[in-house]
């Protein structure tokens, strides 16, 4: 027998209850598949700005490799194999001026004789012809200036 002041469980509060729980556990999964969404978002974002600097890259190192390169540096003269013009640039690279046929012979020790300063005026002339040194003006030589880089 019931007591009629008794209260009876409320079957529906109870099922409410439960609903409740059920709602705020969706809640939870959905923000944090929210966030894990938001995450993979962002690194797919990372990922295409990745590739997006590989094409660049990609793109730039092409227009570069077919655009006409420096030209290659020529090779470096050959100095005859004489001992006589090794003599002479020593006396250029201790001297470190332009100089003149019978400046060398002084330098070189040689009497100041036509023979002598014609034989040296003809191998310094050879050495501005393999590009070793250069005739700044007629009968004055000279080494190169290197020249500036660029």
């Amino acid at each position: 027998m019931t007591r009629p002041d008794a209260q009876e469980p409320d079957s529906g509060a109870w099922l409410l209850n439960k609903i409740d729980a059920r709602e705020r556990a969706l809640t939870g999964q959905i923000e944090q598949t929210q966030a894990e969404i938001d995450a993979m978002a962002a690194h797919l974002g990372e990922l295409h700005e990745a590739i997006e600097h590989l094409r660049i890259t990609r793109k730039t190192l092409l227009s570069l490799a077919d655009e006409p390169g420096p030209e290659p540096a020529p090779p470096p003269p050959v100095v005859p194999d004489h001992p006589a013009y090794q003599q002479i640039l020593d006396v250029f690279a201790d001297l470190g001026r332009p100089l003149r046929a019978r400046d060398l012979c002084e330098a070189l020790d040689l009497p100041i004789v036509k023979k002598n300063t014609e034989n040296i005026r003809a191998k310094l002339k050879h050495l501005v012809n393999q590009g070793i040194l250069v005739e700044t003006e007629p009968g004055l030589f000279a080494q190169p200036r290197p020249q500036p880089s660029r």
